[in-house]
């Protein structure tokens, strides 16, 4: 091809441009057709500029077949100059012109070399030094060749070589050329062509062995300059003249600024300045420490990171200083073996993009499960398929994300969104249905908080007397209580509740007690629940709650819960807030009172309660899946029924009765298990996981039929559920609650392969038919149609629509 070879360090010289030379005749040696044009100086730090109002005159230069790059040949003639061309047209002949990296760039493009053919690649450098991290490449004239290039619409790649020591070894830098070659042909082979890369920046290590290690694609490092100090100094005069300053930077001096000398008046001895600042000379002297000081720093994955390691980096740009290929960095780009002949195609890891791109934006803030999300993403979409963004720094945490700040096209670029509930922001999600898909539906709170569910559930069974509901959720008293004196007011109408406490109170002493179980509205992990079996029992919980409670903490209860609907909506499984009590005192409001139910199931051999945790998917508005992989999750402590201890709640172990992990002393061996592996017989595991399909399926139909107001599905969304199930002694589940964004790190390592085959199943019919893709999924739409039984069986589809709703919307 014929490639067209610029930089900002000028023409061959062993102190300010030692590498051009090896470039230039390696990629002669590959083949390819080479055409150069350079400033006649150096110009580095210049950037992406033009000299306007200068008449650009050009030099004509003449390489030496070989060039010394070793500091001892400075003195020596290699390569001639003249300002007439030469004659001969045979001989080999560079172009210098007294202007910045980016004219030559144009001069080349335009005004020269027209009889070798149109020009199909422009690579600028190999720059001397690195041009790794933000500060370097933003005022790089490597970097600003190639972006000339790339808005002249011209394929472009800005070379730099990162060196570690002035003695230049020319074995080192032939070396690097040759691998410079090899990864230049590389990334013109598999250039996409759907404009999603303008140009790349390429960093090589000049190391030995440089050829045999990695070459990773990267981002580039966002670094600063530091706020303490100037990049210049001020003088008293001009000192040195420019490239001697070059110099003296690229051998890493950072001489500190020296004091400000005393300050003369400009004018006349004695006489005050018109403009009242002191007359000063200031010269160019960056202090690199901070800049080294960020990359030592920085965690693996970008450029500077990379060429510190020893390993040559790719960072691909847009025109426009965005990131680009954003899904390859981390990558390693495979080259072909080399001495090979020819350029293949088949290791490509840049392939096209199709037409079907999307932008990702993955960001769930869970260590367990963000790479479980990608990873199923990756399973469904090849890489060339969609860009990931990275989660912008001007992000705040509880607050949106600007979508359309973030996109790099317009507003028709598609994308799948997977953050925290707060980061959505659901203007643009109403104002782009076709385009953008989240993970949360905006109104749930009808099913994941407490008070909600247990109204969604009783207004449902009224209508439908024969709902399933109705044996297998426990009917709740729902009542609101701000403080505990208030609390026979606030039980005025939970007449079930009041009743039975009052049998407990006029029973005889053998009289089976009817416990029950009291759960704050609004909490979860378990915070705040507590048994009890007399009014007694109950006035002291609230009593001791409410002597933690200062008066500034009860101003803040009165706050509107319903202004937000937020991320776990109250009820989900987040362990972040803090307690007070064994609750957050924010939850203080809203409770409900449940029978609780006893006797639970236990298994042979193991007297511990346990629990069903149950993954269920809504997607679009509305299809409902159970996944079929089940937990089962063990309290921490053997069952003992709470009438065969002290009336006093104070001395209920309550890591007995409840199951959730987050409350254990000490998550052990056996707490979290495979429903499908427990000891139960196969035909009772089918009838429970039956039944489970049953109350899911019927609960959220209620919520979004019932509950028009606090059940909302959207067509561009989806969302994953926790669904928590008691099974009694005989063999029934009992729907305890639903959470949002439930926590899956209770699932352990051991059982990392159910989430990620959730995931899977999650965005094989969410994403894959409203974004493209393919993979097992299909389109999503009738895998899993109809309950199915068993343990799940490889092959056997995990995902069982329950519930497939057209709500008219």
């Amino acid at each position: 091809m014929h490639i067209l070879v610029t930089n900002d360090d000028g023409p061959p010289s062993p102190t300010s441009s030692p590498y051009v030379h090896s470039l230039v005749r390696e990629l002669q040696k590959s083949g390819h057709t080479v055409s150069v044009c350079l400033p006649h100086t150096q110009r580095s730090w210049i950037g992406k500029a033009h000299i306007i109002g200068q008449t650009v005159k050009p030099l004509y230069y003449r390489p030496s077949e070989t060039f010394d790059p070793s500091p001892s040949a400075a003195s020596q003639a290699q390569g001639s100059t003249y300002t007439r061309p030469g004659k001969n047209s045979k001989e080999e002949e560079w172009i210098l012109v007294d202007g910045t990296p980016a004219s030559c760039a144009q001069i080349g493009l335009h005004h020269f070399f027209h009889e070798k053919g149109p020009v199909d690649l422009v690579v600028s450098g190999p720059n001397y030094g690195r041009n790794t991290t933000a500060v370097f490449a933003l005022s790089s004239g490597t970097l600003g060749g190639a972006l000339e290039a790339a808005v002249c619409k011209r394929k472009a790649i800005a070379l730099s070589y990162a060196f570690f020591s002035r003695n230049h070894d020319p074995s080192i830098i032939d070396a690097a050329s040759r691998h410079s070659v090899r990864v230049i042909e590389k990334l013109y082979a598999q250039w996409p062509t759907d404009k999603s890369i303008d140009l790349y920046s390429v960093n090589v290590p000049l190391i030995e062995g440089v050829e045999e290690q990695k070459t990773l694609w990267t981002e580039m490092l966002q670094n600063y300059w530091s706020q303490s100090g100037s990049c210049f100094e001020e003088v008293e005069g001009s000192v040195g003249d420019e490239d001697e300053e070059e110099e003296r930077i690229r051998e890493g001096e950072e001489s500190k600024a020296s004091s400000a000398p005393k300050l003369k008046t400009n004018g006349d001895a004695g006489e005050e300045s018109q403009t009242g600042y002191p007359h000063r000379h200031f010269k160019w002297a960056p202090k690199f420490t901070d800049v080294h000081k960020s990359v030592e720093e920085s965690p693996p994955g970008n450029d500077g990171w990379a060429v510190k390691e020893g390993f040559t980096s790719i960072t691909p740009l847009k025109a426009n200083f965005w990131h680009a290929a954003t899904h390859l960095h981390g990558e390693e780009l495979k080259l072909d073996v080399s001495g090979s002949q020819g350029v293949t195609m088949s290791t490509s890891t840049l392939i096209y993009r199709p037409k079907q791109h999307f932008y990702a934006l993955i960001a769930y803030e869970d260590p367990y499960v963000q790479p479980l999300i990608l990873s199923a993403l990756q399973k469904f979409f090849p890489p060339e398929a969609y860009t990931l963004l990275p989660m912008p720094s001007s992000a705040v945490s509880g607050e949106p994300i600007s979508l359309s700040k973030l996109l790099p096209d317009s507003s028709n670029s598609r994308i799948l969104q997977i953050t925290p509930y707060e980061a959505i922001n659901w203007d643009y999600v109403a104002l782009h249905p076709d385009t953008c898909l989240v993970n949360s539906y905006m109104l749930r709170k009808a099913l994941i908080r407490k008070h909600y569910l247990s109204a969604t559930v009783e207004q449902w069974v009224a209508k439908r007397p024969d709902s399933v509901l109705k044996t297998h959720v426990k009917r709740s008293e729902a009542f609101e209580l701000d403080y505990a004196e208030f609390l026979d007011d606030a039980l005025v109408e939970a007449f079930d509740l009041r009743a039975s406490l009052e049998r407990n109170a006029e029973a005889e002493q053998d009289h089976e007690t009817e416990w029950w179980i009291l759960k704050p509205g609004m909490s979860d992990r378990g915070q705040g629940i507590r048994l009890f079996s007399s009014m007694e029992e109950l006035q002291g919980i609230f009593d001791e709650w409410d002597e933690g409670l200062s008066d500034s903490e009860d101003e803040d209860e009165d706050e509107d819960e319903d202004e937000h609907e937020g991320g776990r909506g109250g009820n989900g499984d987040d362990d972040t807030a803090e307690r007070d009590n064994g609750i957050t005192t924010s939850h203080l409001r809203h409770f409900v009172a449940q029978p609780y139910i006893h006797p639970p199931l236990l298994l042979p051999g193991d007297n511990r309660k346990f629990h069903i945790r149950t993954y269920v998917a809504c997607i679009g508005s509305l299809d409902v899946y159970v996944y079929k992989q089940m937990l089962a999750l063990f309290a921490g402590k053997p069952y003992v029924a709470p009438s065969t201890t002290s009336p006093s709640t104070e001395e209920i172990d309550l890591e007995a009765h409840l199951t959730n992990t987050c409350l254990q002393r000490s998550v052990r061996d056996g707490t979290v298990q495979r429903f499908w592996d427990i000891a139960l017989r196969q035909q009772a595991k089918d009838d429970i996981f039956r039944q489970v399909c049953d109350v899911t399926g019927e609960a959220f139909e209620a919520a979004a039929r019932a509950m028009l107001m606090h059940f909302r599905p959207l067509a561009n969304a989806f969302e994953v559920f926790g669904l928590d199930f008691l099974v009694d002694a005989a063999g029934t589940p009992w729907l305890l609650e639903v959470n949002a964004f439930p926590d899956f790190k209770q699932t352990g390592d051991e059982l990392r392969g159910l989430v990620e085959g959730l995931w899977e199943g999650v965005l094989g019919r969410a994403a894959v038919p409203f974004l493209g893709g393919g993979g097992d999924g299909g389109d999503g739409r009738d895998i899993g149609v109809g309950v199915g039984v068993g343990d799940g069986e490889e092959g056997e589809d995990q995902m069982v629509l329950v519930r497939r709703l057209d709500l008219g919307r």
